[in-house]
């Protein structure tokens, strides 16, 4: 233990203390999140156990605080297989929950997202349903109907419709991720756009991109929207255009992640189905726009 001269050292060193933990709670979360979306289960384990540790020495044992770890632990559980210590986790997160008066939508919106993936493992569809229903409402009553954090309940929901052969109801949620996040990025780069030219105006520089997003958010977006696209290639004969909806969206994301190369392969993808399937001009070109994006963006380094 540090030694302090006055109480006033001391309070202010444990503040100190406190905001380096609160840097680590947040640092492991995002951390363990981002695992988790890319599906390397194992690895989210230890980054989620800190978590946890961190949050118990900033909040005490029975914050409301440590429900985000646990639930962490639970679904990074549900990857392994291993739907006992999840059902375990998800135990000790309901329970703080039940106990807490202070607990916002977006934990509750979590809490029921992770129960729903229980009951999923679980293959009780009937229950999942019900809770993820009830992390949509949660959701949007924290951030809106149309929020990308809402989007992940809609997303899992699709999913079991999608499993059960409820075609056209998977279907329907599918499209409304989809443009949950094409309205986020698309409204996210018109900004950057402005900013860009302005900055170019101002300083001959050229602006750099960003997503907005913390990094287990991109990750999520990835999975999430690679998922779809799965989905859509497998009917792509169908209905074309929204297979080209969902690669011009991948487009966006990683062209405001600054990740060139993968940019261009959706865009190309996107490009090679429209001819394919002889779309009109206007939707080619459109495409083809954005593969002219790509080649300026690249011939203006950032400096």
């Amino acid at each position: 233990m540090p030694f302090y001269n006055s109480e006033e050292e001391r309070q202010h060193g444990l503040q100190q203390l406190q905001q380096r933990q609160k840097h680590l709670i947040e640092l492991c979360y995002t951390v363990a999140q981002k695992y988790i979306f890319e599906g390397k289960h194992e690895d989210a384990v230890p980054a989620a156990l800190h978590s946890l540790r961190f949050r118990m020495n900033v909040h005490g044992l029975s914050s409301v605080e440590l429900v985000p770890a646990y639930l962490l632990l639970a679904e990074a559980s549900l990857g392994l297989g291993r739907v006992v210590q999840a059902e375990e986790y998800l135990s000790q997160a309901q329970w703080t929950v039940l106990k807490s008066t202070e607990c916002s939508y977006a934990i509750h919106s979590l809490l029921h997202r992770n129960l729903g993936l229980l009951y999923m493992a679980k293959e009780n569809y009937e229950e999942a349903r019900y809770h993820l229903a009830n992390d949509i409402y949660f959701a949007s009553c924290a951030f809106g109907t149309e929020h990308i954090r809402a989007s992940g309940g809609y997303f899992h929901l699709a999913n079991i419709f999608n499993g059960l052969k409820k075609l056209d109801l998977a279907d329907t949620l599918y499209t409304k991720v989809s443009e949950i996040w094409n309205k986020y990025l698309n409204d996210h780069y018109q900004v950057l756009s402005q900013a860009r030219i302005q900055q170019i105006d101002l300083l001959g520089k050229r602006f750099e991109t960003d997503t907005g997003l913390d990094e287990a958010q991109e990750a999520e977006a990835i999975q999430i929207l690679t998922s779809i696209l799965n989905i859509r290639e497998s009917t792509s004969n169908k209905a074309p255009q929204k297979t080209i909806f969902v690669l011009k969206i991948l487009f966006m994301l990683y062209f405001l992640m600054m990740n060139s190369s993968k940019a261009e392969e959706y865009a190309l993808r996107a490009l090679h189905l429209a001819k394919k399937q002889k779309l009109s001009v206007q939707e080619q070109n459109t495409i083809q726009d954005l593969l002219n994006l790509i080649s300026v963006e690249e011939a203006q380094p950032i400096t």
